[in-house]
């Protein structure tokens, strides 16, 4: 039978399938575009653009540093200064009354020397609580990339969520153009009412408003991603596979315990704030130094020429100072107690974060099962609904109703499918597990001990470690 000879409700199926086996085929028939870009390409372009790490990179020099400063305090301390001085004046001399012009240029150099022999482990236990810092920086810093990369996944998936659900949207809008079509041919025909063609129209308008909102926020997802990993998107594909987790909740949280950045950096933490208790107990102590001293001093009026030296030990300590060496060391002890009891916040914060990732997953991947039975069977109502409709069993308002209730289920199972990769890269962010290492990215990871080793000995700034530190520093400022 000739289409233009069929009634008009099975015109209107026939042309529907026709355009549901055009879609088909053309989404068969296209080939993959050849920018397309996976989960991992956008993680490693938000680790090798990310502004935040580079920030935080050099937080982490400036943290080094504080190490070098301590250990310089365990060296020799150099000190020299020069002087030239003019005196004038007339002494006068015993009872003959002489009188001789005291008019001289003199010159003076000087150099002195210090060295701290023992100070009861005041300046070492500080140079111990600055390393204790760094490693607290660098748990920081993996922290810091942990939510890099967390973002780049949500970015990721944000731009295929809605990638997807505006391919949804403008189907709906062919699908109720044809049903507008459809219902006015009917009705110039008398076999609908002028209230199901304005019932087609209002469900169009309604689709066509859900598509500029979803075109909007497809805008914002691109925005997005270009913000987080530094380029525009190419042709995203969903990911293949979930990451590996641990099979259990208590598993993970056995692991997160014993690695996550976070925990890692409130140990450090209470490590160094307790190093510092026992340096400011040896402030209250004796110090015991090794001085030298070599001056020279000339008159350049009448050439007079002096040299000289010293080199003693000298030992000192601070007997009264208003109380203030033992408020400093009351002091260090309350920061003590705040870092341990920081310890146990981050301790309990960690175990419940693993807890609510996978209560997440969960709740997602149940969301995921539903929305897919929900599709299913809104499918095969649609299709009874429209097909009873071209018989005049139905109405044109069943018909759009039944259109609605699949886009629902069909954008809902779109968001679940992506809250569970989001979900699943969250369980790897809770357990301390979502690092370009772990990951295994092909990029040039930041090694924090490169820089370290070279400042830890406080390097001169004219000595070849000093030298090799400038090129590494002018390497950085450079990138």
């Amino acid at each position: 039978m000739r289409i233009d000879k069929m009634p008009i409700g099975m015109r209107l199926l026939a042309k529907t399938c026709t355009l549901g086996a055009i879609a088909l085929g053309l989404a068969v028939m296209s080939p993959r575009a050849s920018t397309a870009e996976t989960l991992a390409d956008a993680l490693v372009g938000a680790y090798t653009h990310s502004g935040l790490l580079d920030q935080n990179r050099a937080l982490l020099r400036a943290a080094d540093e504080d190490v070098a400063s301590a250990v310089a305090t365990l060296k020799p301390v150099l000190r020299w200064s020069t002087s030239l001085s003019q005196t004038f004046g007339r002494v006068r001399t015993g009872s003959s009354s002489l009188i001789i012009d005291n008019d001289d240029l003199t010159a003076a150099v000087s150099l002195a020397a210090e060295l701290v022999l023992y100070d009861f482990g005041s300046r070492q236990l500080r140079v111990d609580a600055a390393k204790e810092t760094v490693l607290a920086t660098r748990e920081a810093l993996v922290d810091i990339e942990q939510q890099v990369l967390f973002r780049a996944v949500r970015a990721y998936m944000g731009v295929v969520e809605a990638n997807e659900v505006v391919a949804l949207r403008q189907n709906n809008v062919r699908l109720l153009t044809q049903e507008l079509r459809a219902a006015q041919d009917r009705f110039e025909v008398g076999e609908v009412t002028r209230t199901d063609v304005a019932l087609a129209q209002a469900q169009l308008a309604q689709a066509r408003s859900g598509l500029a909102a979803a075109q909007g926020a497809l805008v914002s997802a691109v925005e997005e991603y270009r913000n987080v990993v530094g380029r525009k998107p190419g042709n995203l594909r969903q990911p293949s596979s979930l990451p590996k987790l641990e099979s259990s909740v208590e598993k993970a949280k056995a692991i997160a315990v014993r690695r996550h950045p976070s925990l890692l950096g409130a140990q450090h933490q209470v490590a160094a704030a307790d190093l510092l208790v026992r340096a400011t107990e040896a402030d209250m102590k004796p110090q015991f130094s090794l001085t030298g001293r070599l001056s020279v001093t000339e008159n350049l009026g009448t050439s007079e020429f002096n040299r000289g030296g010293s080199v003693g030990i000298e030992a000192g300590q601070t007997i009264y100072q208003g109380g203030a060496l033992s408020a400093t060391n009351r002091q260090a002890k309350a920061r003590a107690d705040a870092q341990r009891g920081n310890l146990h916040v981050v301790r309990h914060d960690v175990q419940q974060n693993v807890g609510d990732a996978y209560a997440q997953l969960t709740t997602v991947q149940a969301q995921l099962a539903a929305s897919e039975r929900q599709v299913r069977a809104a499918s095969i109502a649609f299709r009874g609904i429209r097909e009873e409709a071209a018989l005049g069993s139905r109405t044109t308002l069943d018909v759009l109703d039944a259109e609605q209730s699949l886009l629902d289920a069909r954008s809902l199972q779109v968001s679940a499918r992506v809250s569970v990769y989001v979900a699943a890269y969250g369980i790897l962010v809770s357990t301390g597990r979502l690092t370009a290492k772990d990951l295994r990215l092909p990029v040039q990871m930041y090694d924090p001990v490169e820089y370290y080793n070279l400042v830890k000995d406080s390097p001169a700034k004219r000595s070849k470690q000093g030298q090799k530190l400038d090129r590494v520093l002018r390497a950085l400022q450079k990138d």
